[in-house]
């Protein structure tokens, strides 16, 4: 029976060797690009002091026409929570701007949407008296699209998801990699102390030069 066993013992390390080379390998492909980009604007947001930003702000005006003027009206009046479709459809169409999805803010005499997004802002403000319609977009650069995206910041529920995803395959690959540590760890005697390096650096830091 221990003779059995001993012989099954390397098929075994074979096995699991396999499988999380497998793992080790797929998540870091999934992860990859995230990895680096997040590395980057890692950087980028610790230097935003230093990194200067040069916002490009760029207005438009337009002319609501009577119908949709009517339509909006007839929102306020409803305190709709979106602009009507077909006033969307318009604004789209006329001025380039995108289907605004934040809730619409009402007063008596215009209606105000703001439009937060990565790397920059805009806001749509409409004449409720006159259908005069104004629209402003800032735009930060992709050094500030990319710092948002890093974020999160106003970047929408699938780029949200699309985190916890790569979050998750970082989580995989992190793990199969501190297991392939441990297995080969008998013939790499620097194993553990650079492991333990990398916890206890960070952890003095912390205690040492942040308040």
């Amino acid at each position: 029976m221990q003779a059995s066993s001993s012989r099954n013992q390397p098929q075994q390390r074979a096995f699991w060797l396999r499988q999380l080379h497998q793992w080790h390998w797929i998540s870091s492909a999934i992860c990859l690009v995230a990895m680096l980009v997040f590395a980057i604007t890692g950087f980028t947001l610790n230097h935003a002091a230093q990194i200067e930003a040069h916002p490009v702000v760029s207005q438009k005006e337009a002319q609501l026409p009577a119908d949709l003027l009517k339509a909006l009206q007839k929102a306020r009046d409803d305190e709709a929570n979106a602009v009507p479709p077909q006033v969307s459809a318009w604004l789209n169409s006329e001025m380039g701007i995108r289907d605004p999805g934040q809730a619409p803010e009402w007063s008596p005499e215009e209606v105000y949407v703001a439009m937060p997004r990565p790397g920059g802002d805009a806001w749509l403000r409409v004449s409720l008296e006159d259908g005069h319609a104004e629209y402003e977009l800032t735009d930060r650069g992709w050094i500030s699209f990319l710092n948002d995206l890093h974020k999160g910041r106003n970047t929408g529920a699938v780029w949200n998801w699309l985190i916890d995803i790569f979050a998750l395959a970082c989580l995989i690959f992190s793990i199969t990699g501190l297991l392939l540590l441990k297995m080969h760890a008998a013939n790499r005697r620097s194993t553990w102390p650079l492991v333990a390096g990398g916890l206890v650096i960070p952890l003095l830091c912390i205690l040492l030069f942040i308040h």
